[in-house]
């Protein structure tokens, strides 16, 4: 028998650069995975990710409901469609994931090269969540040295 000890990482540092919902809501659900067994996450949206943090369109959808859907093969032709075939599985929803993010202390960060190649500078983002607007030197010095890092 080993005497291995499998240790997990002390934080769970993701890039999100996809702009598919599907991918997105993903990385929530393992954002919320990882803090909820206190492994802490910062999530850093950049690119097409950027876009799940907007402030809701005039009609006061989500931004994230107009996002694509990538090649996961779930369906429908927009993350709204997706999203709305989620709550018919009783699969956490984009908006259910985020408010339990929130909850359990994830960070959310927003590329601001990102926001520029997009020409999005400027644009509102939500309200309802605390977004610290940086760069890839703001997110690296936030991550762990013992730590993982994914890119999404």
């Amino acid at each position: 028998m080993s005497d291995t000890v499998t240790t997990r990482p002390d934080k769970l540092s993701i890039v999100l650069f996809s702009g598919d919902y599907d991918k997105v809501h993903y990385a929530l659900v393992l954002a919320n995975a990882s803090a909820a067994i206190d492994v802490p996450v910062t999530l850093f949206f950049t690119m097409g990710a950027a876009r799940a943090l907007l402030a809701p369109n005039a009609d006061g959808a989500p931004a994230w409901r107009t996002m694509p859907v990538g090649g996961s093969g779930i369906p429908g032709g927009n993350g709204g469609e997706a999203d709305d075939n989620f709550k018919s599985r009783t699969v956490a929803d984009f908006e259910e994931l985020l408010r339990s993010s929130l909850a359990l202390g994830v960070k959310f960060m927003v590329c601001e090269m990102g926001l520029h190649a997009l020409d999005l500078q400027g644009a509102a983002l939500r309200d309802d969540v605390p977004i610290t607007v940086g760069g890839a030197v703001t997110f690296i010095n936030d991550a762990s040295a013992t730590g993982q890092m994914l890119f999404i």
